[in-house]
């Protein structure tokens, strides 16, 4: 264990974490620890390794993690990636209360889990976008915590990497299903944002900023928006079913509809000011999702 600053506590290993935290290694690579009151001198804590913090109690209620009127209360998840350097609030490093599950990735060697853990795209949001949960919510997250004890305190053996990370993925896809139904509990706050998001892609089309076919990078919208890219991919996905560049181009097409029923612009042009690659890939396009060729369109609407 080492300070990268006199402010961050840099914890290299699962190890490491259960001495700074009081707690007795069961399982290298693996840990539950209770943040009963955790004394911490440094403002910051970076963990080079999976960590899962689930949250009791927080001074401010949990509003530094995001908590909204419209979300439960009764406790809070984060989920780090390792190397995530991660600050409760201004005053506790850690929470009050809580719990924190570590797991080096080590452990997933050999494992289902490996080879999609990077489906659990939740570990790229920000503390801000935590998940909170109901009461029965967080009981079958505390029971997946206490299948995982259990199993650290049986002895090491050839089958413990695969059923701690089985129970651990078990976990992550409970987390999955509570944050689409934090998705839907918090609709109206969501559908407000892709207002907002529809309002800026149509200024970016507008202003001709996608003429030579460069699609704007995820984080111009995301960082707009005040989201982490990941959160704010979920959420289009969610609420529309559509990727970023799926979205972008039925925005397209529909500023394409408004542009041609003007009769003012030609389709190669309003093809070149949106942005297409080509006009014949414009043409292609247009029909497909509006049954009828551009220059029809704009026949018709004239």
């Amino acid at each position: 264990m080492k300070t990268e600053d006199k402010d961050t506590l840099d914890l290299k290993t699962v190890c490491e974490c259960n001495r700074c935290l009081g707690m007795k290694t069961l399982h290298p690579q693996v840990t539950i620890i209770n943040l009963e009151k955790p004394g911490l001198e440094q403002d910051r804590v970076r963990f080079e390794f999976y960590a899962v913090l689930l949250i009791e109690e927080c001074p401010d209620g949990c509003c530094c993690c995001g908590r909204r009127y419209d979300d439960f209360a009764y406790a809070t998840m984060v989920f780090l990636t390792p190397g995530e350097i991660f600050r409760m609030s201004e005053d506790n490093t850690l929470p009050d209360k809580g719990w924190l599950l570590a797991f080096h990735p080590d452990l997933l060697f050999r494992t289902s889990l490996r080879n999609h853990i990077q489906n659990y795209t939740f570990f790229n949001y920000r503390k801000e976008e935590a998940l909170h949960l109901s009461q029965r919510e967080t009981g079958t997250i505390t029971c997946c915590l206490e299948n995982i004890e259990e199993e650290l305190h049986h002895p090491i053996d050839t089958h413990s990497s695969t059923i701690l990370s089985r129970h651990i993925e078990l976990m992550l896809d409970y987390c999955s299903r509570y944050y689409e139904r934090q998705f839907i509990t918090r609709e109206n706050k969501n559908k407000a944002i892709l207002a907002r998001f529809g309002r800026m892609v149509d200024e970016y089309l507008s202003a001709g900023k996608l003429q030579g076919g460069r699609l704007p990078r995820p984080e111009t919208f995301a960082g707009e928006l005040g989201l982490s890219v990941a959160y704010f991919a979920d959420l289009l996905k969610f609420e529309t079913g559509k990727t970023l560049e799926e979205y972008i181009s039925i925005r397209q097409i529909e500023m394409a509809k408004r542009l041609l029923s003007k009769g003012e612009a030609s389709p190669a042009a309003v093809a070149r000011l949106l942005g297409f690659p080509s006009t014949q890939y414009f043409c292609a396009l247009f029909k497909k999702l509006t049954g009828v060729s551009p220059a029809d369109y704009r026949h018709g609407a004239n």
